[in-house]
């Protein structure tokens, strides 16, 4: 294989038209850059420089290598650069993923202020409602928001930070009985048909209501499953039965509810951005991830 550096010193030569001259352009000796020449003529299997009077010229693959050495140092030269910009937040890619109701009442204020912020850096903005840590810790995404229970999640190589503790909230018909109350013990509506919508159905979601089911004393008689939080209000309009959602996703809130507090108990989830640790300290992702907590508050 082609040894770069030597390439270079082909290139050297090539340019300033002496073994002499060119060692004194890099730095070294003279007999030091011989030999570089010698062994990459060895690498490439044929000669690349020839004597000409008291001077040497390039053969046609010395010519080759020469140009194609500028080339390198040039794409070099160019990735350093890059390479800084990333460093200072100035460009780049970020790839996020989100869960459905963090593209409700989250992502896009945050994305709008970051976007403003950092108009050079490229976000790649993709919902996914499973496997996101598998995927942040695997490479394939940068930055994701997740949810966790009442532990806080660890991953190797992934950074987690929290966000937000976002409530579930009873949703309710307009004329439902208990529409006036400010706060409803989940046990009063243990008898109500229930709305769940897709998002409940996930394993940390899911595992939250179910205890707090089993804590309020009943197992929930399910209506039907909607496929998000502004459907399920919409079934609920229609009283079709009642439905516990997160506050995160009432963002929109349909003309048919009233939302209200649940208590004994209240179910919580937490909310955590996490990044990958190869990238997590750079000025772009540090950034990316402030925006999201204050957009979380």
């Amino acid at each position: 294989m082609l040894d770069v550096r030597r390439m270079q010193v082909l290139r050297a030569v090539v340019t300033s038209g002496s073994v002499s001259a060119a060692a004194t352009n890099l730095g070294y000796t003279p007999s030091a850059i011989s030999q570089q020449l010698a062994t990459l003529e060895r690498e490439a299997g044929t000669p690349l420089l020839e004597k000409v009077g008291r001077g040497l010229r390039p053969t046609p693959a010395g010519v080759l290598l020469a140009e194609r050495a500028g080339q390198i140092a040039e794409l070099l030269s160019s990735a350093e650069v890059e390479l800084a910009d990333i460093r200072a937040g100035r460009t780049g890619l970020l790839r996020v993923r989100f869960f459905h109701t963090a593209s409700v009442g989250l992502v896009p204020a945050a994305v709008a202020k970051f976007r403003a912020e950092h108009p050079e850096v490229q976000l790649d903005l993709q919902l996914q409602d499973a496997g996101l840590i598998d995927d942040l810790a695997a490479g394939e995404s940068d930055v994701a928001i997740v949810v966790a229970g009442d532990q806080e999640p660890e991953r190797r190589g992934v950074r987690f930070v929290h966000l937000t503790d976002d409530p579930y909230r009873v949703v309710l018909p307009r004329n439902h009985p208990m529409a006036d109350q400010e706060c409803i013990d989940l046990a009063q509506l243990a008898a109500e048909p229930w709305v769940n919508s897709a998002m409940n159905t996930g394993d940390i979601c899911g595992r939250l209501l179910q205890e707090a089911y089993a804590s309020a004393g009943f197992t929930p008689k399910v209506a039907l499953e909607a496929d998000g939080t502004y459907s399920a209000q919409g079934f609920v309009a229609a009283e079709l039965g009642v439905s516990l959602v997160p506050r995160l996703g009432l963002d929109v809130v349909h003309p048919g509810v009233v939302i209200r507090a649940v208590r004994r108990p209240e179910p919580v989830r937490r909310l955590y951005a996490a990044a990958r640790e190869a990238i997590a300290d750079l000025p772009a992702t540090k950034s990316l991830l402030a925006t999201l907590r204050e957009a979380a508050n």
